[in-house]
């Protein structure tokens, strides 16, 4: 029923910055939340940051002053700028929608599929 595609994804050396995109499609009808969360080999997938539709932002402490969200709302879109890259931001990156198909009608989550982002010298 909705689609996230995700972009921006790469390889970059530490210090970098690259910049993510996710696009919703498909039957919405209102989104309340945007944002990115993050998965490292072995570990559990942690948030990264995430957007209200009226713009409240929220990060996890490791990324503050690094990374920045938004999004466009026309487009269903969000961003994450990450900036001064680390080693450890390597992981896979997952974009994340709470959104209602209808009003009124219960929130549901959505996933992306996933963007490699791989920072090393």
């Amino acid at each position: 029923q909705v689609q996230l595609v995700e972009s921006g994804g790469g390889s970059v050396q530490p210090g970098g910055s690259l910049r993510l995109s996710c696009a919703a499609s498909g039957r919405i009808f209102t989104i309340h939340t945007m944002g990115w969360y993050r998965q490292a080999p072995g570990k559990q997938r942690e948030l990264v940051a995430t957007i209200t539709s009226v713009g409240n932002t929220n990060y996890a402490d490791s990324v503050k002053g690094r990374f920045s969200v938004s999004r466009e709302n026309a487009n269903n879109t969000v961003y994450l700028q990450m900036n001064l890259l680390k080693p450890e931001d390597t992981a896979v990156y997952y974009c994340n929608t709470r959104l209602r198909h209808s009003w009124p009608g219960a929130a549901h989550d959505y996933w992306g599929q996933g963007t490699q982002v791989t920072v090393s010298s």
